[in-house]
């Protein structure tokens, strides 16, 4: 399976905003596109059904023909961890479960999956959301808040991912809050001490070429490692 795990640092850090971008951007380059938010909570009733707001953007983004519910087949309303969700509605979710939703017999295609909340948030009863990249064997892009306090957990979550032995696309720093301290520069911290790529993203703007470039030359990327201890 060719394709991309997206995860975060946190909840709210712009996953979703990344993949859709990302999803178009490829979709530019003539490249098939196969979304997947395999479970999603927090949806809102629109018609008697649950809808999934992210796994919906992603596949109008990604201009996928396929149903929705092979984008998003698990749907809680909600709004907590997926794996809590589930417990709230009577219902188990399984890692098997989840693989098996972003399985797809099309073997032409770059398969873009988005996790939920965290690369350590809780997922189904036996799983983690890096549990679910590493049954998927996919590598991982990680997406962080540009704010104060960034570096720590994006060093933590980079000895998660050694541990986990899965490969790192790059990280993506988001800019939710144009008003920043000037004096912060946390992707000039973060290369030097990983020898990984650091993208800085607006939330508003695009994506770069060079984002774009780096997820589709996937899975060459060994995991990062710490320059300085």
């Amino acid at each position: 399976m060719q394709g991309v795990f997206i995860t975060g640092t946190d909840t709210a850090v712009g996953k979703t905003r990344i993949g859709v971008l990302l999803a178009k951007a490829l979709y530019k380059k003539n490249i098939r596109v196969i979304p997947r938010k395999p479970v999603e909570s927090g949806c809102k009733t629109m018609s008697g059904a649950l809808l999934p707001a992210d796994a919906l953007a992603l596949k109008q983004a990604a201009h996928y023909e396929g149903e929705l519910r092979e984008v998003c087949p698990y749907r809680f309303a909600q709004p907590v961890s997926p794996v809590r969700a589930a417990h709230l509605s009577n219902s188990q979710l399984t890692t098997e479960q989840l693989v098996k939703a972003c399985q797809h017999r099309d073997e032409e295609g770059f398969t873009l999956v988005e996790g939920a909340g965290g690369l350590y948030s809780p997922l189904t009863e036996d799983g983690l959301n890096a549990d679910l990249a590493m049954a998927l064997k996919l590598p991982v892009l990680l997406v962080a808040e540009d704010k104060l306090g960034v570096l720590n957990q994006v060093l933590l979550n980079i000895e998660a991912l050694d541990m986990c032995g899965l490969d790192l696309v790059g990280i993506v720093l988001n800019n939710l809050d144009n008003n920043r301290d000037r004096h912060m520069d946390n992707a000039a911290d973060l290369r030097a001490r990983l020898d990984c790529a650091v993208f800085k993203q607006n939330y508003c703007g695009n994506i770069s070429d060079e984002l774009v470039n780096a997820v589709i030359a996937t899975p060459a990327r060994p995991v990062a490692k710490l320059v300085v201890s």
